[in-house]
């Protein structure tokens, strides 16, 4: 089992962990539709990029 050589004080393990926090996911307007979405994917409607890319099925019914 490892064993830690010295103490870590609490400045050295704040300074490690000051990574770990969550971030907020990064969204983007479509700017045809005006919808939000993430980054790099494309919206419920099935739009990127102002193009559409896959019909929806909200236009069949």
């Amino acid at each position: 089992m490892a064993v830690q050589k010295s103490k870590v004080s609490r400045s050295r393990r704040g300074q490690r962990r000051s990574h770990d926090s969550l971030t907020s996911k990064t969204l983007a307007n479509d700017p045809l539709t005006g919808e939000v979405h993430l980054r790099h994917h494309m919206t419920p409607d099935g739009f990127f990029k102002g193009r559409q890319i896959i019909a929806s099925n909200i236009d069949e019914e």
